[in-house]
């Protein structure tokens, strides 16, 4: 069974540098990678702060958010 992994961003420069380096390096054979644009998708806010996500690009992998860079602040994006 693969793990979930969700990539947060917010569409920066520095957020899509991250999803092309990270994201796109986790083995798609073992984590099924979902990608949320929280500037697009504002509903998801709630979630991501749930998982730990303070400040964007982050990734949460098992239940656990890794911040990659600092982008921005998950409060910049309301």
């Amino acid at each position: 069974m693969k793990q979930k992994a969700v990539f947060y961003h917010a569409g920066c420069p520095v957020c899509v540098a991250a999803e092309q380096n990270v994201a796109t390096a986790l083995d798609p054979a073992r984590f099924e990678i979902e990608t949320v644009h929280l500037g697009q998708h504002k509903s998801r806010l709630v979630e991501a702060e749930k998982a730990g996500v303070k400040s964007v690009p982050a990734l949460v992998l098992d239940g656990q958010a890794y911040h990659i860079n600092f982008g921005a602040g998950i409060e910049a994006l309301r």
